[in-house]
Order: C-alpha cells, then sequence, then structure tokens
C-alpha cells in the first residue's frame, strides 16, 4: 500500500494512517487509509462495499435503473431513466387536459358511454386535414433519426421541437398524466412505451406514436421502424402489421359496419402466423383526442355502427408474433406482451368520403407506402 497520510476508517479507530486500500486506488475512490494490515482485514467485509457502489455508478445510467426490482419482465426489454417532461410555450393553443393537475379531458369525460359518432362539417374536415398533414410531418421528422445508438428520450425531443415549430401540442403531453410527448414503443412493447434514456441497439423495432392537436384538432398516426439489421422473422411481422392495415383502410366506405375492420385485419394476420392485441382498439378522432367509435382490430367482435361519410376515425392494428394478451408495466401505461416476444403497429387516421375514405395521414412523398417500402 502507498504512504499517504489519513486517519484510520476502522469503525472506533480514530488513529493516524497512511495505508491505502490498493482496490480503491485502482477504481478512483479517494481517502479510504487504515493504520495497520489487521485493521484493514477487520474492516474488509463493510470496506467493499464501497467498490461495488463505485462499479455500479460507473457502469450507464440506463444498465443500473431497476424502479421496480420486485417486478418480473416478461421479455428482455427494462425502462431506462427519463428526461423531464417538456414545456409547451404559452402561445400554443391547448387541449383541456393539458394544464389539468390530472391530465383528465374533461370534454371527452362529457362524451362518455354515448354510441353517437360526429358527423364532420366542411371547416371540421378542413381542421382536420390540416392538423393530419402536420402529424405526419412530425413523425418524418422523428422517422429520420430512428436508429442504432439514438435513445427514445431523444426522439421525444425531436418530435416536441417538432410540434412546436408547427404551432402544435403534442397531444399525448399530460394525457392522463401522461409524461412526454409521443410514445415509443420498442420490440415486446405493445403500445404507450414512455421515451427514456435507453439507446436503441442493432436489431431492434420502434413504433413511434404521434398526435398533434392544432387549432382544436387531432391528427393522429405510428409507425414501427428498423433499427439496424433486423432479422427476418421480424422484419416479416412488421410488414404483415403495414398490410393488415392496408387490407382494413379498403373496405372503410358508407354502409360498412364497424365490426368487419377486425375480421380483415385478424384473418390476415392469422394467415402468416401472428396474432392480434385485443385490449387496445381505433377510435374517432377530431376534437377530441378519443371518442366513438370504438374499433376493435380483433375477429368476431361487438362494434356498434356504421360508416358515414363525414365520420372521423383511426385503424391502428398491433400484431404480435405470439400470444395477443397483454400486461402492463408498473408505469401504468407500457403495455407488453405476456410472453415477452415482439410487437408491432401502424395507424392512420381516415375521413369517410361519398365513395370511400381519405387517408388524412398519408405520406406526403412517394406513393404513400410505408418507409420500408419507398421506391425512390
Amino acid at each position: 500500500m502507498p504512504q499517504t497520510q489519513g486517519c484510520c476508517e476502522t469503525p472506533g479507530c480514530k488513529a493516524p494512517a497512511n495505508l491505502q486500500c490498493p482496490t480503491c486506488l485502482k477504481i478512483g475512490i479517494q481517502g479510504s487509509y487504515f493504520c495497520t494490515q489487521d485493521c484493514f482485514k477487520s474492516s474488509w467485509k463493510s470496506h467493499k462495499v464501497l467498490h461495488q457502489l463505485a462499479k455500479g455508478n460507473n457502469k450507464n445510467e440506463a444498465e443500473v435503473y431497476n424502479p421496480w426490482p420486485y417486478y418480473n419482465f416478461t421479455g428482455k426489454l427494462h425502462p431506462a431513466p427519463r428526461e423531464h417532461i417538456r414545456k409547451v410555450p404559452e402561445s400554443i393553443a391547448k387541449p383541456d387536459y393539458a394544464l389539468h393537475p390530472t391530465g383528465i379531458p374533461l370534454s371527452e369525460q362529457a362524451l362518455k358511454g354515448s354510441a353517437i359518432i360526429k358527423v364532420l362539417d366542411d371547416e371540421e374536415i378542413e381542421g382536420m386535414r390540416v392538423a393530419c398533414k402536420l402529424g405526419r410531418q412530425v413523425l418524418d421528422e422523428a422517422a429520420k433519426v430512428c436508429d442504432v445508438g439514438v435513445t427514445t428520450a431523444e426522439i421525444d425531443r425531436i418530435v416536441h421541437e417538432a410540434c412546436i415549430e408547427r404551432e402544435c401540442y403534442p397531444s399525448p403531453l399530460n394525457y392522463y398524466q401522461f409524461p412526454a410527448s409521443c410514445c415509443t414503443s420498442v420490440n415486446e412493447v405493445i403500445c404507450h412505451g414512455i421515451p427514456d434514456k435507453r439507446p436503441l441497439e442493432n436489431g431492434d423495432i420502434c413504433n413511434v406514436d404521434i398526435t398533434v392537436y392544432h387549432n382544436g384538432f387531432h391528427g393522429d398516426l405510428n409507425e414501427t421502424f428498423f433499427a439496424g439489421n433486423v432479422k427476418p422473422e421480424i422484419r416479416k411481422l412488421v410488414e404483415v402489421t403495414h398490410e393488415c392495415l392496408s387490407k382494413a383502410i379498403k373496405i372503410v366506405q358508407p354502409g360498412e359496419k364497424y365490426r368487419e375492420i377486425g375480421n380483415v385485419i385478424q384473418k390476415h394476420a392469422q394467415a402468416h402466423g401472428f396474432s392480434v392485441v385485443r385490449s387496445y382498439c381505433g377510435h374517432g378522432i377530431h376534437r377530441l383526442f378519443h371518442t366513438t367509435p370504438n374499433i376493435p382490430h380483433y375477429a368476431k367482435n361487438k362494434a356498434i355502427g356504421v360508416m358515414k361519410a363525414g365520420h372521423c376515425f383511426t385503424i391502428e392494428p398491433m400484431i404480435s408474433q405470439g400470444t395477443w394478451r397483454d400486461v402492463m408495466w408498473p408505469d401504468n401505461w407500457t403495455a407488453v406482451t405476456a410472453d415477452g416476444m415482439w410487437s408491432a403497429q401502424f395507424e392512420h387516421t381516415l375521413l369517410v368520403t361519398e365513395t370511400g375514405c381519405d387517408i388524412l395521414t398519408k405520406r406526403l412523398s412517394n406513393d404513400g407506402s410505408p418507409w420500408f417500402m419507398d421506391r425512390s
């Protein structure tokens, strides 16, 4: 041990000390002095705890973070520390829940239980077109950075700033106290993943779910992205999920029953050996973030309603490799597959027209195909 002057750290011994622990020197702990080898040996059991703590502090913050030591995760993904909750300038118009301490959307609560599906007038349709176009722009900004090494918290920052630049409020922020500006759902996360400091790894998939609020209307969409080299079976899952959405959109027209959407989606998913998540569904959207109709994505559902021109809603199938069953992390938001296998999702906001439907959140370039089918 090197000769350095200090005070013995053995409990009850305050003798002058010039012996320093070699392990402490190696890992950078300052001031661990002992007066004799005997004192050092007698203190070893308690002293070595300092080494363990120091080694833990040198690890990546996301690697050692464990907010729920009692919780058994279904898959390999674990939460990481989050960024602070982001602020929206006062000048930007906000939905009613934005500043409410509980985040409860009172306007939605007032219509809870109603089966009436709102028919939008021309002014409202134009408001939805603008909000959905802006939402598409924001998602495209997220798509540019969704790759290996990028944290989902960084994606959230980019989404938040893109919303502000377009004078939009990021609709998820404080909705029932959701703590971020978008949802980022990685691998076995089905939906409502909270952005955090975990970097995306090679082979991950990440769904980014965007909703913006602009001039009183919400525009909602999401896509699942690849990070690096994704296994062929996972690529297939993502592609089939997009196909499920596309096939469902094709039947949207006046007179069609909302319950038929789930029949189309499940038929295609099951044909490829995948399952359809049942706990979460598509929904009506306009001045309200979530409202009637509810649109299940699984077959033989009991959805109420018939499509009419002027109806506006989302279809957003969540398709899983294994079971359709889900469980929720203790954060009360993150929904994951019950078996830890992976899940993918795509979403569009649709407007029923006299002859079919308009995809309000359609891509602004190419032919409207998803990013993995771009022909440019």
